[in-house]
């Protein structure tokens, strides 16, 4: 399976710029044998969370039609990252996928917001777990959001149902650049799965953003890194590896759900 990785600056607020930057990097840099585009989280509005009455999409509605001629017009599916999204009363960061048919697969309302950038204050929590979907060619594969990676819980998951990729997009801080790296490649070894992990880069005026994008093999090992600048991976991912690498270590088969214990409040 092909796949680009896009990390680029978030204009915040401003969905025309950034659903502009969007398609001119496509057109610059798609290859004919691209069958995945992942792009990065909040991609429409950036952290500027005090502005996401004005500027935060409403059900989906301008982000999906956006994505959804990028899909058809390449022929690719897209894991559109996330955008800042208004259902009813509440605001979500929302992240959804689009195969190359225009059509939505995947829909998810991030359940951890973070403390440290004030994200409680201004969206609404989701309350689904993550959960397998199918890409056009009928991989299976999931989708996380930024702070959720500190759960290992959420991709345990979708892994136990049959994802053998895991998307991760954020806008994750320079300052926790090792947590990054770190908790990602766990996250591929605890799992036997590719992760692939589309950050942001450059500075907000009140965050500096990490960039290092990273494609993670199911043993761990980093095989495609970006470095803090906008970029674009090209990798090519051997799937086989997955059902190898859980036949060496089949961590699934000798799972004991029924003697862990949870936390509750």
């Amino acid at each position: 399976m092909n796949v680009q990785v896009y990390q680029f600056y978030v204009e915040p607020q401003s969905p025309s710029k950034n659903e502009t930057k969007i398609k001119k990097l496509i057109a610059e840099n798609i290859q004919d044998e691209t069958e995945v585009i992942v792009l990065p989280e909040m991609w429409n509005n950036g952290y500027a969370l005090q502005a996401l009455k004005e500027n935060a999409d409403s059900h989906l509605q301008r982000s999906f039609q956006f994505i959804k001629s990028l899909a058809l017009h390449y022929n690719v599916d897209i894991i559109a990252g996330s955008v800042s999204n208004r259902e009813n009363e509440s605001i979500f960061n929302t992240a959804f996928a689009v195969n190359r048919h225009g059509e939505k697969i995947y829909n998810y309302h991030k359940i951890h917001l973070v403390p440290m950038l004030n994200e409680p204050n201004y969206l609404d929590a989701g309350h689904n777990v993550p959960y397998m979907f199918e890409l056009s060619d009928g991989t299976p594969v999931s989708q996380i959001i930024c702070y959720d990676l500190r759960f290992p819980e959420l991709t345990r998951y979708p892994a136990a149902s049959g994802a053998k990729v895991m998307f991760y997009v954020a806008q994750w801080p320079d300052v926790r650049l090792n947590h990054w790296c770190k908790l990602l490649q766990a996250r591929a070894i605890e799992n036997n799965m590719y992760v692939i992990a589309a950050n942001t880069c450059g500075s907000d005026g009140n965050t500096i953003f990490a960039g290092h994008s990273l494609v993670i093999n199911p043993n761990g090992d980093i095989i495609a890194e970006a470095n803090q600048v906008e970029t674009v991976l090209n990798v090519k991912l051997n799937l086989n590896e997955v059902d190898e690498q859980r036949k060496k270590i089949p961590v699934f088969d000798n799972l004991r759900p029924e003697v862990y214990q949870h936390f509750t409040k």
